[in-house]
């Protein structure tokens, strides 16, 4: 069995989270490695995401301190992405195009009367328009529209374009990105997380471990049954859509109930999403493809000359609270979580990352992130570890809350 060098930090988890921290680590000095399991960075549920940066569109009323986090991340991702794009040259595909939710009977109009009152109780910008009004800002829409929300500070991001220029960033600023790998272990002893173990039987060991690895971070071996966290794995399935005619026809996200149409400003378009209780499978089905086309289609009859170009199914690391799991592990020490997004996951990444950060560093860590602390109850749990299969099944054991995809 070889053995490496130490780094500062191991990053288990090659995604939008476990890149964006990395990087931020590399600029503040530290030597980091991100172990990705697949060829390339962020091949799950990155690559899955839609991208909106829609903090009070993806909160409830209920939902108070997952607002909070939401907000603060809105409000860091501007400097993020131009800091981002300035270091690589690449564009992340930020757009501030705002959005309209949308309402095609009573029943979806009473909810976007609610949310009007909740946005209004925030003080967030939003303005309730006739469908006359509405197609006038996106005149594709059909004529049996029956009330929108316009929503000017929703944004976009596109996550694949961000995975690739926080590659760039990542690596450029020296950090070590090696993919291909697959965890086997961590390496515990004493109650102190001393490295990984690879499936090769190469040990990695480090000052200290970030475990970003979405829905299979609950799954690595290793673990006392104290220190795991309780993650169950929601499935997404969305569609990728382009226009032969080119970029024009929709402007602005559309949220529907209960999906949404994210334009890329290329003539790409990202339909989504389902929300599947459905454990570990990503197979796609019809039923759930024909739902979104349907909605898509009703309220935007022009999407119906465009091409499919994709297919996909993706996994959410869901919690029972929807809050992400944040910061150090309270039951081993220098063990970090960043996981437990959900439809979170692109939003809350420069959050996550600042978080991350301050609490290696010893750091004041941003307003808010106590409500995503490991130590809380909600997400304690005597996980087995083992195989996709035992974790499905530990997964569904779990209490499931109810979610929506953002």
């Amino acid at each position: 069995m070889s053995e490496t060098s130490p780094h500062d930090v191991l990053i288990v988890g090659g995604g939008v989270i476990g890149l964006a921290v990395g990087w931020r680590l590399r600029q503040r000095g530290l030597s980091v490695c991100v172990l990705e399991r697949d060829a390339a960075p962020a091949r799950q549920t990155s690559r899955v995401a839609a991208g909106m940066i829609a903090p009070v569109s993806e909160a409830s009323p209920t939902e108070p301190a997952l607002l909070t986090l939401g907000l603060a991340s809105a409000d860091m991702y501007p400097a993020f992405t131009g800091e981002l794009e300035s270091e690589t040259g690449l564009s992340v595909g930020f757009r501030r195009c705002g959005s309209l939710f949308l309402a095609r009977d009573g029943d979806e109009a009473a909810v976007l009367d609610r949310d009007l009152a909740f946005r209004e109780r925030l003080g967030r910008p939003v303005t309730r328009l006739l469908p006359s009004e509405a197609r006038r800002l996106e005149p594709a829409l059909a004529p049996t529209l029956r009330l929108a929300l316009d929503i000017p500070d929703d944004h976009a991001v596109d996550p694949r374009a961000l995975t690739v220029a926080l590659t760039r960033a990542f690596t450029r600023a020296g950090g070590e990105l090696r993919t291909a790998v697959e965890v086997a272990a961590l390496s515990v002893s004493h109650e102190t997380v001393h490295g990984v173990r690879l499936d090769t039987g190469e040990s990695l060991a480090a000052g200290q471990v970030v475990v970003a690895a979405g829905p299979w971070s609950g799954q690595i071996a290793g673990l006392p049954p104290t220190a795991r966290v309780a993650l169950r794995p929601v499935k997404g399935q969305i569609v990728t859509l382009s226009d032969p005619a080119g970029p024009g026809l929709i402007d602005r996200v559309l949220r529907m109930q209960p999906g949404y149409l994210v334009p890329r400003g290329d003539g790409r378009y990202i339909l989504g999403a389902s929300v599947e209780e459905r454990g570990f499978d990503t197979s796609i089905t019809a039923g759930a493809i024909f739902a979104l086309l349907s909605d898509a289609i009703e309220l935007v009859p022009g999407a119906a000359e465009w091409r499919i170009d994709e297919l996909n199914a993706g996994i959410r690391p869901g919690t029972a609270d929807n809050l992400p799991i944040i910061g150090p592990s309270p039951v081993l020490d220098r063990l970090l979580w960043a996981t437990g997004h959900h439809r979170h996951g692109v939003l809350l990444t420069p959050l996550t990352a600042a978080i991350v950060v301050a609490a290696i560093l010893g750091e004041t860590p941003p307003e808010g992130a106590e409500a995503a602390t490991p130590g809380r109850a909600s997400v304690s749990a005597a996980a087995p570890a083992g195989g996709a299969a035992e974790a499905a099944e530990t997964a569904a054991a779990l209490a499931a809350g109810p979610g929506v995809e953002g």
